[in-house]
C-alpha cells in the first residue's frame, strides 16, 4: 500500500552544503554553498528550513541547529561525473551519468561549429562567449537588430544560447536557428545538454526585456527514469519551472512553467491546495541564474528568505499523507571564484504531518535516493539500468 498519496520534491537549484571529497578534480577547493552566504551576510532569516533541520546539515552563523527537527535530514553525494543541472536532476530520478557534458564556459564554441551554424543558418554569429542573458543583450542586441546578425552565447552550464528579437529576427526564425545549433550539437565533441532560444523585445540599450517565448531544445535521458515509470502506471507527474525541459518532457503528465522561484512556490502552493496523485517535481531556478553565477551572496541569502516564507505557507497545508523532499542538484558558492557550478554534497530534508520520528540520516552516496524513494512509495519498480537504494523505510 502507498504510505503516500502525493509526493512534493523541491530542489533548491544550486544550494549547495560542502565539498565532495573529488571537488578539487572539478576545481572546487573548500567550497560550500550555504555555509558561505550565512558567513558572508549579516542576518539570514529561515525559520522554516531551521525546523526543518538546515542548520543541523551545516554550521549556519546566524541559526543553531534544532535539537528535535520536523522530520528528518542529511546530505546526499553525487555519483555522476559532473556539476550541472540536467546531471543532477537526471540522477535524482535514477540515472548515473559517466561523463561530462559538454561545456564551452572558459573558451566559447569552437572555430568549427560556429563556422558550420553561420553557414546554415545564414546568420553571422557575434558573442560567442559566456555570459549573463541580460547583460549580453546590452552589449549586442542593438548590433543584432541594426545587422541581422545572430547572439550566441553559453553559460557555466551545458548550454548553447541564441537571441533573437521577436520584432526584428522574428521567433520562427530563432527557432528554426536553434533547431540547426541542436542538431549541430548531436556531434560527440560538441554535445550540449540543452539549445534554448532567448526572445526579446525593445528597440534600444535599457530597453531591452527577455519574453515567456523561450523554448528549449534539450537532449532527452538516454534511459527511462522514475519519472516514466510513474506515468506509465498511471500516476500524476506534475512539474513546475524548468523540469519538463530537463527532462525533454519525457515521463511528465503536466507542466507549469515558472516566472521565478517565487511564482515556482505560488504554483506549488496552489497544487498542494487542489488535488492530484503523484509526484509534484518542483525546480527553483533564481537561486542559481540570479545569484550564484553572478556571485551574489546577499541576493542569494534574500532569497532563500523569500523561498522560507512561501515554505511556511506550504507546511500548514500538507495532508496527512503528503510528503515533503527538499533537495539540490549542484553548488554555486556566490563566493568562490569564477562563475562555473561548484561540486558539493547538497542537503536532504524530509517531512510529512504524519511523522513520528525525526533527526539525522546517514550520509547517501547519491542523489537517486529520492527518485527510488518516490518509486517504492508507490508500488512502482526502479527501470532497468537505474541507481538507487529508498529510504521510505527510515522516513517514520
Amino acid at each position: 500500500m502507498e504510505k503516500y498519496r502525493r509526493i512534493f520534491v523541491i530542489v533548491v537549484d544550486s544550494l549547495g552544503v560542502g565539498a565532495m571529497e573529488d571537488s578539487p578534480d572539478f576545481g572546487d577547493v573548500g567550497v560550500n554553498t550555504l555555509g558561505h552566504i550565512s558567513q558572508a551576510v549579516s542576518s539570514l532569516e529561515i525559520p522554516n528550513l531551521r525546523r526543518l533541520g538546515l542548520a543541523n546539515i551545516t554550521p549556519l552563523a546566524q541559526a543553531a541547529p534544532v535539537e528535535a527537527p520536523l522530520g528528518y535530514y542529511g546530505k546526499l553525494r553525487e555519483k555522476s561525473k559532473g556539476k550541472d543541472t540536467m546531471t543532477g536532476h537526471w540522477e535524482m530520478m535514477g540515472l548515473e551519468v559517466t561523463k561530462p557534458f559538454q561545456t564551452f564556459t572558459e573558451t566559447g564554441f569552437p572555430a568549427e561549429l560556429i563556422q558550420e551554424l553561420e553557414q546554415r543558418t545564414g546568420h553571422k554569429v557575434i558573442g560567442n562567449k559566456s555570459a549573463s542573458g541580460t547583460e549580453i543583450l546590452e552589449e549586442l542586441a542593438e548590433e543584432e537588430i541594426a545587422t541581422g546578425h545572430m547572439i550566441v552565447y553559453t553559460s557555466a552550464d551545458s548550454v548553447l544560447q541564441i537571441c533573437g528579437n521577436e520584432e526584428n529576427f522574428g521567433l520562427e526564425e530563432l527557432y528554426r536557428c536553434c533547431e540547426i545549433a541542436r542538431s549541430l550539437t548531436m556531434r560527440e565533441e560538441w554535445r550540449v545538454g540543452r539549445v534554448i532560444a532567448r526572445p526579446y523585445v525593445g528597440k534600444k540599450r535599457g530597453e531591452f526585456k527577455r519574453t515567456s517565448n523561450r523554448h528549449d531544445y534539450a537532449l532527452k535521458p538516454y534511459g527511462k527514469t522514475v519519472l516514466d515509470a510513474l506515468k506509465a502506471k498511471g500516476l500524476d507527474v506534475v512539474s513546475v519551472g524548468k523540469i519538463r525541459d530537463i527532462f525533454d518532457g519525457e515521463g511528465i503528465t503536466e507542466a507549469h512553467k515558472s516566472k521565478s522561484s517565487v511564482h515556482g512556490m505560488e504554483q506549488a502552493i496552489e497544487l498542494a491546495q487542489g488535488s492530484f496523485h503523484g509526484l509534484c517535481f518542483v525546480n527553483l531556478v533564481d537561486f542559481d541564474a540570479l545569484w550564484g553565477h553572478r556571485r551574489d551572496p546577499k541576493g542569494y541569502a534574500r532569497e532563500l528568505e523569500k523561498f522560507d516564507e512561501s515554505l511556511g505557507r506550504l507546511l500548514p497545508i500538507l495532508r496527512e499523507d503528503d510528503l515533503l523532499l527538499i533537495t539540490a542538484d549542484h553548488g554555486n558558492d556566490p563566493t568562490y571564484t569564477g562563475t562555473d557550478h561548484t561540486r558539493e554534497k547538497v542537503p536532504f530534508l524530509a517531512y510529512a504531518p504524519s511523522m513520528e520520528g525525526c533527526g539525522a540520516i546517514p550520509e547517501q552516496e547519491t542523489f537517486a535516493v529520492v527518485g527510488a524513494t518516490v518509486a517504492e512509495n508507490f508500488g512502482v519498480a526502479m527501470p532497468e539500468g537505474t541507481i538507487g537504494k529508498s529510504l521510505l523505510d527510515v522516513l517514520k
